[in-house]
């Protein structure tokens, strides 16, 4: 039996490690794309060295994709890649528009050059709603993104379904809410609170200082939401879907999952508020209507934030205590 070959840009991120684990269960042959950089950061993929093949790659050079595509064959490319913390992209708003709009467009064309069949998937997102338009959110919803981020990525997104219907390709997105997991970088929300939880609780530390307490997010675990992925592009025709819990929390009730975790019921007085992690325009409510998964893919969440939670805090004991 002749092995699947997928490529995975941005393989070292928390969704990219995730899915090479799915891809290579399944059989596949599995190619990651990465940055030449002095130190490559592969925290999240230790466990898969001589697992995996890598090759070297940047969505800001077209003929490096070109180039990663001949290398690899590849039947299915899944574009992982980006510039993914949007308070980030108010101080870089070139760069995160050029990777996660414009690298998106290179990516396409860089397909379309290769002249093999290829199916595509793009990681779309719900920032892309930003200001909703209505509650909940699905595949029809009007975009209105709040962040630099979020406009980048509205472009892949359009730009995706564009090569699809003027080419005849098969692409196609996932509209994907938040989700987090063990492996998401320390610099987001989530995870933040997670270590710092984890520290208050070894002695490490004492207070964990947020932004926004209010906001309001769809959060889903990144095992079960790669799985979305990869059924998205085993299907016969291309379209987009949301991906999402249907249910929305605020941080601060993350809070209360983080903090009970520990046995601490008033968190009160171990979570600080600074304005330098407020964003210039918030994005105050995500609620994602994933119907259309379930009905075409089967697809529904298997974890609860809760048990997410748990398993995220319960991993950051363990990193902490081995260190």
């Amino acid at each position: 039996m002749i092995k699947k070959r997928a490529l995975i840009t941005g393989i070292t991120g928390m969704d990219g490690s995730h899915l090479a684990d799915l891809l290579l269960e399944k059989g596949y042959e599995v190619f990651g794309m990465e940055r030449r950089t002095s130190t490559p950061n592969r925290t999240n993929i230790e466990h898969l060295e001589g697992k995996i093949t890598f090759v070297n790659g940047d969505l800001s050079d077209q003929m490096s994709l070109l180039r990663c595509l001949k290398k690899t064959k590849p039947d299915e490319v899944y574009n992982l890649a980006a510039q993914s913390f949007v308070y980030a992209s108010f101080i870089t708003p070139e760069q995160s528009s050029d990777v996660d709009g414009l690298g998106v467009l290179r990516m396409l064309e860089a397909i379309r050059e290769y002249g093999k069949p290829v199916k595509f998937y793009q990681a779309s997102t719900s920032e892309m709603f930003g200001k909703v338009q209505e509650t909940p959110q699905k595949e029809t919803t009007t975009f209105y993104p709040r962040s630099p981020y979020g406009v980048a990525k509205l472009y892949g997104h359009w730009i995706t379904k564009n090569y699809r219907e003027s080419y005849g390709m098969f692409n196609c997105c996932g509209i994907l809410f938040n989700h987090e997991s063990e492996r998401r970088g320390v610099e987001f929300v989530t995870r933040k609170i997670t270590d710092g939880v984890a520290r208050i609780h070894l002695g490490l530390q004492d207070k964990i200082v947020l932004g926004n307490l209010d906001a309001k997010r769809d959060w889903g675990y990144a095992p079960d939401y790669v799985e979305a992925m990869w059924l998205m592009v085993q299907q016969d025709e291309p379209d987009d879907y949301v991906i999402s819990t249907g249910k929305t929390y605020s941080i601060r009730e993350f809070l209360d999952y983080s903090f009970k975790h520990i046995g601490i019921t008033d968190w009160s007085k171990y979570v600080g508020q600074d304005e330098r992690y407020m964003r210039p325009s918030e994005v105050d409510l995500l609620r994602g209507d994933s119907s259309k998964a379930l009905k075409n893919l089967g697809w529904k969440p298997k974890t609860s934030l809760e048990e997410m939670v748990g398993k995220m805090i319960d991993n950051d004991i363990k990193q902490l205590g081995e260190k």
